[in-house]
């Protein structure tokens, strides 16, 4: 098959996201199964990458054009302006068998769609977790929804789903139940086959031997429930003090405000914030953590499956979506309470009969359920049905 992928952001640009690094892994593996894969995507995030700009280039033996984005700034929101995209997709959309949309509500998903349907050529949108226009620039999507988002999603041969609640999701959007498919993200464990020595992590960051280590990863901005994770963290110090707060990720715009809660809270001694890190030292960091958190969350967050690869059991709250697979199997979902979250950490760190029943069952989970083969196969059989469907009319 020749596949087109579209996504904002792509490899180097692991700051991104998650959405990045799905795209990235179905690319590669469905590059490695004998598929000849392209992807659209735009020239950075945060910063512009050294790269080869407007044209394609190989990418691990992907065909990727790196678009340049008009706006450096604008990218930094999530607002791409790939200027040159319409001038190749015009000429090159036509060529593909199926194309794999990623996030619907961007100026590629409008230019490639339009091309889609002008040259018959079927189209998946899979929206990871963003499919209603709830949080930040909530008037903007909703303004984009009117002039392009429904049409996008109503054009689409199939969506793809993380799980029911952004299944209904898409139907609240007028998609039809039948174009729904649910699958939920996958994990390569070849890519953590190189397990760092246990403490790695803690004499690289000065945590001793016996500190608990509650681990977040991801983002840190306001959307993200950082501030109640803080507070639910000092209650939970009253509790066992001899833990520590590690907080992996990019500063989006939040960490001021969350370090001055926390000089206030007086627990500065307590909470690490390392900033992006590279892969191994978050291997590092995985390997020597003693519980993963999350406290609101939408889609289906893959550092929840590499937290179940190195065995930590997860706490969570009902703010995020809804995956059922979570709670009292491999941790819990909490209600949106600081108190109510503490017990859930205290529960596993007090007991270890408990902490190593969730440790297992996550381990087996990603074993049987979520392992990279499944999702690529559910994926792959997607365009298959796609493309006959297409074919068929």
């Amino acid at each position: 098959m020749k596949i087109l992928q579209v996504t904002n952001f792509f490899k180097p640009s692991w700051e991104a996201g998650g959405v990045t690094r799905v795209v990235y892994e179905i690319s590669k593996n469905l590059t490695s199964k004998g598929n000849e894969v392209t992807v659209y995507t735009t020239d950075g995030f945060k910063s512009r990458l050294k790269v080869i700009k407007n044209r394609d280039v190989d990418v691990d033996g992907i065909n990727t054009y790196y678009f340049r984005n008009l706006f450096t700034y604008l990218s930094n929101n999530n607002i791409t302006i790939p200027y040159y995209l319409p001038f190749i997709a015009r000429k090159e959309v036509q060529n593909f068998d199926i194309i794999h949309i990623h996030e619907h509500r961007t100026l590629l998903a409008i230019f490639v769609s339009y091309y889609a349907k002008k040259y018959n050529i079927p189209y998946i949108i899979q929206a990871h977790g963003s499919v209603l226009p709830f949080l930040q620039k909530q008037k903007l999507k909703k303004l984009f929804d009117v002039c392009f988002g429904y049409s996008i999603l109503k054009n689409a041969t199939k969506t793809i789903a993380l799980h029911e609640t952004e299944a209904f999701q898409y139907k609240e959007m007028g998609v039809f139940p039948t174009n729904i498919k649910i699958i939920p993200n996958g994990i390569n464990l070849y890519d953590y086959n190189n397990f760092l020595m246990q403490g790695t992590f803690r004499t690289k960051f000065s945590i001793n031997p016996d500190c608990k280590i509650i681990l977040y990863i991801g983002r840190i901005h306001k959307n993200k429930g950082l501030d109640f994770l803080i507070n639910s963290f000092s209650i939970f110090l009253k509790k066992l003090p001899n833990s520590k707060l590690v907080i992996i990720g990019p500063d989006d715009g939040f960490k001021t405000e969350l370090e001055l809660l926390i000089a206030n809270l007086n627990i500065s001694a307590n909470v690490l914030f390392t900033g992006f890190i590279d892969k191994d030292t978050k291997i590092a960091a995985l390997t020597d953590a003693n519980i993963f958190v999350t406290p609101n969350f939408s889609g289906f967050p893959v550092t929840f499956l590499e937290a179940c690869v190195f065995g930590l059991p997860i706490v969570t709250t009902k703010k995020g979506d809804n995956l059922n697979w979570i709670d009292n199997k491999i941790g819990y979902v909490t209600e949106y309470d600081e108190n109510d979250f503490c017990k859930g950490m205290v529960n596993i760190l007090t007991n270890n009969t408990v902490k190593e029943y969730f440790s297992t069952n996550g381990k087996e989970l990603i074993r049987t359920e979520f392992s990279m083969d499944n999702f690529i196969d559910k994926v792959k059989s997607i365009y298959e049905e796609c493309i006959l469907i297409n074919s068929n009319f």
